[in-house]
């Protein structure tokens, strides 16, 4: 009997650890992926930057057309928003979020400060990212290919992200406020494939005179 009790007990122990990791897990790979692609984009738009600042007659690999054109887009200010080019801050940021990502796949725990820290980091990356589309589509008007496969990183990374620890803050929250959490996290897909949509919807509006041409 005493045999099936403990038998039994780590069992129960077996599934908590197994729910605990899953959702660990799940993060890992977010962040291995979302993090590996941003990084290599980011290395190549910085590439692309310094053989067109040693040459400026130089024509990046991105630039396809008038709409689509790295070249038009590295020229503005907006491409060194913080006086740095942009691609650097993305090595940078995305480093991190791959380095996190190999760590979590390992089995390391997220201290909770550490949550903190890295809601900041993607909540900064998100609002950045969707400046620059709106800067890419109403000031620049341009579209940079590269920077573009940034953008589709960043909004998974963050939307994820964001209900990975919404989920655990919220524990001992509410009902009301738990119910809306697992509710979000329900349609999480829907909610990610709506916002792909908007952003698809506003670039074909905004250079509809041109890809009218084109079809």
């Amino acid at each position: 009997m005493s045999t099936a009790s403990g038998a039994g007990e780590a069992s129960r122990g077996d599934i908590v650890t197994d729910a605990e990791t899953r959702p660990r897990l799940g993060l890992g790979l977010l962040f291995t992926i979302t993090g590996g692609t941003g990084l290599v984009m980011a290395v190549v738009l910085l590439v692309e930057k310094i053989a067109l600042i040693e040459d400026p007659a130089y024509v990046p690999s991105c630039s396809l057309n008038p709409v689509l054109s790295c070249g038009s887009v590295m020229s503005t200010p907006q491409a060194s928003a913080f006086g740095i080019p942009n691609p650097i801050l993305g090595i940078a940021g995305f480093s991190a979020v791959l380095a996190l990502g190999t760590a979590f796949l390992a089995g390391a725990r997220m201290a909770r400060w550490m949550s903190v820290v890295i809601q900041v980091g993607v909540t900064f990356a998100m609002l950045f990212v969707h400046w620059l589309i709106g800067q890419s589509l109403y000031e620049i008007g341009a579209l940079c290919p590269y920077c573009m496969v940034v953008w589709a990183v960043t909004i998974p990374l963050f939307w994820f992200t964001t209900l990975h620890h919404l989920r655990r803050w919220t524990r001992g929250a509410a009902p009301v406020t738990r119910r809306t959490v697992s509710l979000l996290i329900e349609f999480r897909l829907p909610v990610l494939v709506a916002w792909y949509l908007v952003i698809l919807s506003l670039i074909a509006m905004r250079f509809w005179d041109y890809w009218s041409t084109v079809l």
